[in-house]
């Protein structure tokens, strides 16, 4: 079993597979600073000002020591969106990587070969062998 797990682990697959991990959750950071920082300011001002983050429906209201009770539909609104934009940058990165490998797998063209004579051609040929042999 050790030496099944020790040749997964070497294995190209599962090392690409870590190595797409942990860029993943780099660029998971980056997409979510993006929605926060910029894309959500820009899209709270135009829709009024509102701060998606904030939006919530309260079940219980706070008391004394007991914390609010309520659903944070906007930090769901907020979570769809980053998703959204994450698969989108994704998807262009993949067709991007497609892209490239199609033009390394693309074989050189062979040079053409002559077209085959046409059959006015042949009796042409055929007409002048007979003239030469005469």
């Amino acid at each position: 079993m050790l030496q099944e797990f020790k040749e997964f682990a070497v294995k190209g697959n599962a090392l690409d597979l870590a190595v797409g991990v942990i860029i993943g959750g780099a660029f998971g950071k980056i997409v979510t600073s993006l929605v926060n920082d910029l894309i959500m300011p820009i899209l709270s001002i135009l829709i009024g000002g509102i701060n998606f983050s904030d939006l919530k429906y309260v079940i219980t209201p706070a008391e004394g020591d007991i914390a609010e009770v309520a659903f944070s539909y906007g930090a769901f609104i907020q979570s769809v969106i980053d998703f959204l934009i994450v698969a989108f940058s994704i998807f262009l990165f993949i067709k991007f990587l497609n892209s490239l490998k199609k033009k390394e797998e693309e074989p050189e063209p062979e040079p053409e070969s002559p077209p085959e004579p046409t059959k006015e051609e042949l009796l042409l040929t055929e007409i002048r062998d007979l003239l030469k042999n005469k």
